[in-house]
Order: structure tokens, then sequence, then C-alpha cells
């Protein structure tokens, strides 16, 4: 069992920046492939980011791609999400996922997941 906590969601202005952190809960997490999904209201879930448990290499959707970057500390069992550039369509729940198989986390599939963190961006 992993236990997956998200901090650093809050309301923003357009064009602002804001990181999101994961805290992983056993140890065993640094062997998961990590990644962040996002759901906005009456919107399919989208998988925005991923890496894999050693750190590279990693995927962004293209609708995050040049604004967001994920990062991982292995040793700590975190996760990061450093948002720039903010956009009102970013605004959603964003939710820490974890899978034991990189591969399986693109597709949509994961093992564990986070409550969730609320990012809401104004215009």
């Amino acid at each position: 069992q992993v236990q997956l906590v998200e901090s650093g969601g809050g309301l923003v202005q357009a064009g602002a920046s804001l990181t999101l952190s994961c805290a992983a809960s056993a140890r065993t997490a640094s062997r998961y492939a990590m990644g962040w999904f996002r759901q906005a209201p009456g919107k399919e879930r989208e998988l925005i980011a991923a890496i894999t448990w050693s750190g590279g290499p990693t995927y962004y959707a293209d609708s995050v791609k040049g604004r967001f970057t994920i990062s991982r500390e292995i040793a700590e069992s975190t996760m990061y999400l450093q948002m720039n550039s903010l956009k009102p369509e970013d605004t959603a729940v964003y939710f820490c996922v974890v899978h034991n198989q990189y591969d399986s986390l693109l597709r949509n599939l994961y093992n564990f997941r986070g409550q969730g963190t609320q990012v809401t961006v104004s215009s």
C-alpha cells in the first residue's frame, strides 16, 4: 500500500506559477513510476505528466508541454510539478498517481492515487 499526499494547490491569476508536491508514504514507492492526472468538472481525466522511477524519461501532454516540469527526489519519495504560465484552462483537481509499470501509467492506469489538490486559475 502506498499513500500519496499532494500539496501546493491554490488560487492564482493567469500567468502565475505554482509548484505541486506529492509525498509517498512507502519507501518502496521509489521503485514506482509517478505521474500527475488532472480532472476538470465535466471533463475526462487527463494524464499531464509522468516520470520513471529513476527520474527519466518523462512524458508531457501537449496541453502542458513547455510550461510544466515534472521531477522527483527518489531518496525522499517525493515528486514535484512545476507549473508556469498558468492558464484558466489549467483549472482542475490535480492527482498524484503511481504505477509499478511506466508504460501502464502512460495508458492512464495507476496502482494508487492521492486525494487531489485543487488548482484554480483566474483570468
